[in-house]
C-alpha cells in the first residue's frame, strides 16, 4: 500500500518528495508528510489495529514509515488511568491520566517522536542522529541511537537537570551543553545540520518525527473505547504535541474508528515561558518570543516553532489555555502523586495546575470528561520539589525512640497515628 504521497507545504500546499527535508523553498512554511486517505480508509480498520502489538506501532498504517522492523518498537500504549482521587481534588466528575511518565525507553513522550525519526532516519541511510534538547529529547535520541548502532550528538542548554544529563549520558553519545537557551541551541544546530548532513530529529526529519505524537491522542481514543474525550490538557513547548493529537483525533474520526470528535484541545505552559498561551488569551495567533525563566525547563522554549500552529488547534477545537507559576507547578507534581501515586516531572506539574486553574475558572465544566496529558517521569527532575517534601523522621532502632520522635512530630500524629484502626483483636 502507497500510503505516504510525499511531503506538502502546511501554509501554501506545495508538494515535495517524501526526503530528508522540512521547510518550502517557496514561502519557508513547515513541512509535513500527506498521506493518500483514499488508500488507508480501505485497509485501516479497529480489527486491524486490535491485532497490532500492544505498542504505538500498531497504529503503523498511520505513520510515515515503511521499515518492517521499527526502531523502538517496544514503545507506547502506555497507561491511561481513571484518577478518581485526584478527580475529587479538583472537583471533577471524570478525570484520566495518560501517563507517557512510564513510556519505554526513556521515561517520556519523546520516545513515540523519536521511534518514528531514528527508523526514518535509517530508511533514508543516515548513520548520525541528533537533535536540539531541553532534556527529554536527549534522552531519547541517546537510547535510541544506542538501539539502532548509530552515533549520536546531542545538544543541549547548559544547566539542565543533572538526571537529563545522566539519562543521555549513560547512553554514550556526544553531548555538547550550548552556553544558551533552547532557541539558540536550536539556531546553532540549524547551522550544523547543513554543514555536516546529520539527520537532526527536530530539524531536517522534522516532518516524520512529528507524525509520532500522533499516537498519544489514538491510544487514548481507543483506551476510552474508541471515543474521544471532551477536554484533553497538553503540556506545550514548541507546540507539536497538542497539534498532532488533534490531527491523530480527525484522522481516527474521518477513517471511521471513532464516531465523532468533539474534543477540546487545552495548552498548559509554565508562568514563566507562555508564549502559546499569552497569544491564545490575548486571541492573537502572532507569537511573540519570550526569554523563559521557569523551573520547567522542558517547556522552555521562548520561540515554538510549532506555536501558530498549536494555537489554530486550540482555535479549531474551541479549546482554551492555562498556565502556572514555579509554586503551582510543584503543587502539581505533589498533588498527582498524593492522589495517583504519578511521580511526574515538572511539565506535568504544569499540566495539573492548568487543569485546576481551567476547571475551577469554569472553561472546563466538572462534569465533563477529562484526559490529562503527563509527559515526562519525576526522577528527572528531583531537585525541583525536594524542600517541599515532608522531612524524614530519624530514629534508633527502638519502640521508645520512635515514640520521642512522634511526640516532638504532631503533624504525624494528627495525619497517621490516629488513623490507625482501632478493632483490631490480639
Amino acid at each position: 500500500m502507497a500510503k505516504i504521497k510525499g511531503l506538502r507545504c502546511r501554509e501554501c500546499g506545495r508538494p515535495y518528495p517524501a526526503k530528508p527535508l522540512h521547510v518550502c523553498e517557496f514561502c519557508f512554511g513547515p513541512l509535513e508528510v500527506d498521506y493518500d486517505y483514499a488508500s488507508l480508509e480501505k485497509v485501516v480498520n479497529r480489527k486491524r489495529i486490535e491485532a497490532g502489538p500492544p505498542t504505538m506501532w500498531r497504529y503503523r498504517d498511520l505513520l510515515p514509515i515503511e521499515q518492517e522492523v521499527p526502531v523502538g518498537e517496544h514503545c507506547g500504549m502506555t497507561p491511561l488511568i481513571r484518577a478518581r482521587h485526584l478527580e475529587k481534588a479538583l472537583g471533577a466528575q471524570e478525570v484520566y491520566i495518560k501517563n507517557d511518565a512510564v513510556c519505554h525507553p526513556s521515561l517520556s513522550f519523546k520516545d513515540r517522536v523519536v521511534s518514528v525519526a531514528v527508523t526514518k532516519a535509517m530508511e533514508f541511510g543516515f548513520d548520525v542522529v541528533s537533535c536540539a534538547s531541553t532534556g527529554n529529547l536527549a534522552n531519547s535520541v541517546a537510547a535510541h541511537a544506542a538501539e539502532a548502532g548509530l552515533k549520536s550528538f546531542i545538544f543541549v542548554p547548559a544547566g539542565l537537570e543533572q538526571g537529563k544529563i545522566v539519562g543521555t549520558l549513560i547512553y554514550s553519545p556526544i553531548l555538547v551543553e550550548v552556553d544558551g537557551n533552547y532557541d539558540e541551541v536550536n539556531r546553532l544546530c540549524s547551522e550544523i545540520a547543513d554543514k555536516y548532513g546529520w539527520a537532526f530529529v527536530n530539524i531536517n526529519i522534522r516532518p516524520y518525527y512529528a507524525e509520532g505524537s500522533k499516537t498519544f491522542g489514538y491510544e487514548i481514543a481507543e483506551q476510552l473505547g474508541w471515543h474521544a474525550p471532551r477536554h484533553i490538557i497538553v503540556p506545550s513547548a514548541g507546540g507539536s504535541l497538542v497539534t498532532k493529537i488533534w490531527k491523530g483525533l480527525k484522522e481516527f474520526c474521518q477513517l471511521g474508528l471513532i464516531p465523532e470528535c468533539h474534543t477540546r484541545m487545552h495548552v498548559a505552559q509554565a508562568a514563566g515561558c507562555n508564549p502559546i498561551v499569552a497569544a491564545i488569551r490575548n486571541g492573537c495567533d502572532t507569537i511573540r518570543p519570550v526569554r523563559p525563566d521557569t523551573i520547567c525547563k522542558s517547556l522552555a522554549i521562548g520561540n515554538p516553532a510549532d506555536g501558530y500552529y498549536a494555537f489554530k488547534a486550540v482555535e479549531e477545537s474551541t479549546g482554551y489555555a492555562a498556565d502556572a507559576s514555579d509554586e503551582e507547578i510543584v503543587d502539581g507534581m505533589k498533588l498527582l502523586a498524593e492522589t495517583e501515586g504519578i511521580f511526574t516531572e515538572t511539565a506535568g506539574g504544569v499540566t495539573v495546575a492548568a487543569a485546576k486553574r481551567l476547571i475551577d475558572t469554569g472553561v472546563i465544566p466538572r462534569d465533563e470528561s477529562i484526559v490529562l496529558s503527563i509527559t515526562g517521569n519525576g526522577l528527572k527532575t528531583q531537585e525541583v520539589v525536594f524542600n517541599a517534601l515532608r522531612p524524614t523522621v530519624s530514629v534508633k532502632p527502638s519502640l521508645k525512640s520512635f515514640d520521642e520522635a512522634i511526640a516532638e512530630r504532631p503533624d504525624l500524629e494528627a495525619d497517621f497515628i490516629s488513623q490507625a484502626p482501632t478493632n483490631i483483636q490480639g
